[in-house]
């Protein structure tokens, strides 16, 4: 299985480790260690996280942190879709 993020997806973690290293550098570097443990824990488990809405995507929550993680599961690949704060709009959810 191949790992791949979108450009959005990119630019929302991005977005989410700034404006929480503005707050603790330290703070966004254990956000980022468990967004990146839970988006390899996809590569060996597709399905573990939660169907949405949408029929193509499922969602991850980053436990302990509010930021949830959108993500596709195709035939030799995940793409991560996006990254987002749990309190944002739905209507902001990627795809």
């Amino acid at each position: 299985m191949k790992l791949r993020y979108t450009p959005d997806a990119i630019a929302d973690l991005r977005k989410v480790l700034a404006y929480i290293e503005t707050q603790s550098p330290h703070g966004a570097r254990k956000v980022q260690a468990r967004i990146q443990r839970l988006i390899n824990l996809t590569l060996d488990h597709p399905h573990v996280g939660a169907r949405t809405s949408s029929k193509r995507l499922r969602r991850l929550v980053a436990r302990p942190y509010p930021n949830l993680i959108f993500y596709e599961v195709g035939d030799d690949e995940i793409v991560i879709h996006g990254v987002r704060h749990s309190t944002r709009r739905p209507s902001s959810v990627p795809g």
